[in-house]
């Protein structure tokens, strides 16, 4: 759908407002599906941040499960969404002896819902929560999956686990089994200096090279050490699972015979991050749309808000980016402002006051940080309005 049939739609809301386009997001979902390799996706639901499209994709054939991101969101997504969010993934660790004591007394929840750690000090404090009685808690390793170089000297990926060697892995799955309240079913490894990292970004191609031959590196190293890890696993207990990639290696990922599930998100609403990718070209589904209030200048503009910063390294791409009128750009001194943005372009001349520009994020779930509900569009009309983890009141940060 284009913009101009999404300004169509929604030529009676009032900015700010947000958009999804589901065309595309189900376009998008379609896509990520015939990339995995006929292997699961288990969706990432910090990528939407909204139950009722995280309901939405999982009806789509090939997605199974979801990677929550805190303990108390599982618990809720587990008791909102029932059966049809199947098995509940806690992609990170939990360090809240009141949020784990709380799954551990919810029997329903602990059944479905799997904690992550990386270290003996994560193992002590699940046994605390899980207690002599009541359930086993479910348990799943992370493995990390970064590119170390030069003894370690150069580290390239994410700073996440500190289990990098097979051996490790096996060390703590056998902790694992020392503590009976303790089950351990899974294993997982996030690649983000291949998932996340566009191959084809503009700029230097130099520049574009060396990423490409760093993730043909990482690929190849992480396979054969994931492998090894899963085996060193294996030989202490069955796994229900291992977990791997993301929206930017999903083939990759599904061509290592160790890998049985993927995970995926932002391939969904496919923000700015996602545009310089050459294996995949998502179509934008998520948009939104702020008022222009001045005209300070010539081919100048300026919108009410708009500092909707994404998270990451400080820089240009985790700008939100005007998109319509096309030629408008941020201006390099001011940026996205907390209470006003300027911009700058031919098309600002266009423009007046009251007007509306369409901006996309540079992140995905992000944007539902900012707004509290989402407009959803489908055949040139809105569908639906459905609140966003905000407009719930749920905080689970």
């Amino acid at each position: 759908m284009s913009i101009e049939h999404l300004r169509q739609a929604t030529a009676e809301l009032r900015p700010p407002f947000a958009v999804v386009d589901l065309d595309a997001l189900r376009a998008n979902a379609d896509q990520l599906v015939r990339r995995s390799g006929g292997k699961p996706i288990r969706l990432a639901s910090k990528s939407l941040r909204c139950r009722a499209l995280i309901e939405r994709t999982l009806r789509v054939p090939g997605f199974r499960g979801v990677m929550a991101f805190t303990v108390p969101e599982a618990r809720w997504l587990a008791g909102a969404l029932g059966e049809e969010a199947g098995d509940i993934l806690v992609g990170y660790p939990c360090a809240d002896p009141g949020s784990l004591a709380e799954l551990a007394a919810d029997e329903r929840a602990a059944a479905r819902v799997t904690l992550m750690a990386d270290c003996v000090e994560h193992l002590d404090l699940l046994a605390a929560a899980a207690g002599e009685t009541g359930p086993r808690l479910r348990v799943c390793l992370d493995l990390d999956a970064s590119l170390r170089l030069l003894g370690g000297r150069v580290h390239l990926g994410m700073r996440r686990s500190p289990l990098h060697a097979p051996d490790t892995v096996g060390a703590l799955a056998r902790a694992v089994l020392a503590r009976p309240r303790l089950h351990l079913v899974g294993v997982m490894a996030y690649e983000g200096q291949i998932a996340g990292m566009a191959d084809n970004a503009p700029g230097s191609p130099l520049q574009r090279a060396g990423v490409r031959a760093m993730q043909r590196a990482s690929a190849r190293e992480l396979a054969e050490r994931r492998a090894a890890a899963v085996r060193a696993v294996l030989d202490v207990a069955p796994l229900e699972f291992v977990n791997g990639g993301g929206t930017g290696s999903l083939e990759s990922t599904a061509a290592e015979s160790a890998v049985t599930e993927l995970a995926a998100g932002s391939g969904l609403y496919a923000p700015v991050l996602f545009d310089h990718y050459r294996a995949f070209t998502p179509r934008p589904a998520a948009y939104f749309a702020l008022t222009v209030t001045r005209r300070p200048a010539p081919r100048h503009v300026t919108v009410l808000g708009g500092g909707w910063i994404a998270s990451g390294p400080a820089g240009p791409d985790r700008l939100p980016t005007p998109v319509w009128p096309a030629g408008l750009r941020l201006l390099p001194r001011e940026g996205a402002g907390e209470v006003q943005t300027p911009l700058l372009g031919a098309a600002a001349d266009r423009l007046r006051i009251g007007d509306r520009v369409w901006f996309r994020h540079a992140k995905a779930g992000e944007l539902c940080e900012r707004i509290d509900r989402l407009h959803l569009v489908e055949d040139g009309r809105i569908v639906d309005e459905v609140p966003t983890y905000r407009g719930e009141d749920r905080t689970f940060l």
